[in-house]
């Protein structure tokens, strides 16, 4: 049997008996009802106190059968209490140890502070990639939902030193700051910023004049969820046609074409290639509409003659499948080579 249905049905029992004794007292002897409830609770009880009044034959055997049977119900129940208490206060921290076992093994992670209506999103996003992250939270209203999800997660306050060291920040590889109060938001960032220098840090602004304060204190990047959500409404009227196909290409619901960004490997066999020689397009089928590289130069559009250079991030376009693929096949050497050596014969051949 369930736990907690062990628990109700032993206070059912409980109640029933409690209820049996004090009605039999009051048919057998006509006593009112404390009197009755009273005898009832010192009998199971077995404190010993007198009877409120001299019991006939009836109620000696009553009572009798009232401790018998009685006195091993109020054991039992006393034990499926203990035992419920006792399991769930085991459980609770036996749980809490898996957990922070969980997040101290934690690496190349991020950290989200804020578990409100846009944290809440950003982590059903990171969860949908996947990508390994691990919630600070400190509103106790907010934790239920956070092991319903089975989310990673430590209760505390993000602006702490000790918080964010029990989340990893020494280990992790961005932390994305959405509490709700903007000042909060700046000293998260300064904190972060101060233990973990090299820190990709992501902060919400929600009044003007915040985004220069959060750059100050240390954000790689300030993102006000008001403007753009003002600014994409505006779109939706303006440009509606545009919208559509940005929402088609990084909205999650629409798998059939998706916008993705893939960072090549430092030792990748498509450096120094070109998008013709390295057959990025062919062998996928994907469209590489942009390329980032690590100067921070970013190349819209670029032209088939184009280098690839170590560190390049590639923007594409393309089928789910497709850029799944092409995934893999930056990340497998022997396949690289292939179509190398494929797509140069053919350029070659072509010129």
């Amino acid at each position: 049997m369930n736990p907690d249905r062990k628990l109700i049905f032993s206070m059912l029992v409980l109640v029933l008996l409690v209820s049996l004794g004090t009605s039999g007292y009051m048919i057998i002897e006509g006593w009112r009802f404390l009197d009755s409830l009273y005898m009832t609770i010192i009998t199971l009880a077995t404190v010993g106190f007198e009877e409120s009044y001299p019991l006939s034959d009836g109620a000696k055997i009553f009572t009798i059968l009232l401790i018998v049977f009685g006195v091993g119900l109020i054991g039992y129940v006393v034990g499926i209490l203990a035992q419920h208490m006792f399991e769930g206060q085991f459980q609770r921290l036996v749980g809490r140890k898996k957990l922070e076992k969980k997040i101290e093994a934690l690496r190349d992670h991020f950290i989200v502070c804020g578990f409100g209506r846009i944290g809440a999103l950003i982590c059903k996003e990171f969860a949908a990639k996947p990508l390994s992250f691990v919630v600070i939270e400190k509103n106790p209203e907010l934790l239920a939902k956070l092991e319903e999800d089975q989310l990673l997660f430590l209760h505390g306050d993000a602006t702490a030193d000790e918080t964010l060291l029990k989340a990893g920040i020494k280990r992790a590889r961005g932390l994305v700051s959405v509490v709700a109060s903007d000042s909060e938001n700046v000293y998260i960032t300064l904190t972060a910023r101060g233990l973990n220098p090299d820190l990709f840090i992501l902060a919400r602004a929600g009044e003007d004049g915040s985004e220069i304060k959060l750059l100050r204190a240390g954000a790689t990047k300030v993102v006000s969820p008001y403007m753009i959500g003002g600014n994409r409404m505006a779109q939706a009227i303006l440009r509606p046609n545009v919208v559509d196909f940005i929402e088609i290409a990084t909205g999650r619901e629409h798998l059939e074409l998706q916008i993705e960004e893939i960072q090549l490997p430092a030792a990748s066999g498509f450096i120094g290639q070109n998008l013709v020689s390295s057959g990025l397009r062919k062998e996928t089928g994907v469209m590489i509409i942009g390329i980032k590289n690590l100067s921070g130069k970013k190349t819209f559009n670029p032209e088939s003659h184009t280098k690839i250079e170590g560190g390049d991030t590639l923007i594409v376009l393309g089928e789910q499948t497709a850029i799944q693929k092409l995934e893999e096949l930056v990340k497998c050497d022997e396949c690289t080579d292939k179509i190398i050596r494929k797509h140069s014969k053919k350029e070659n051949h072509d010129n």
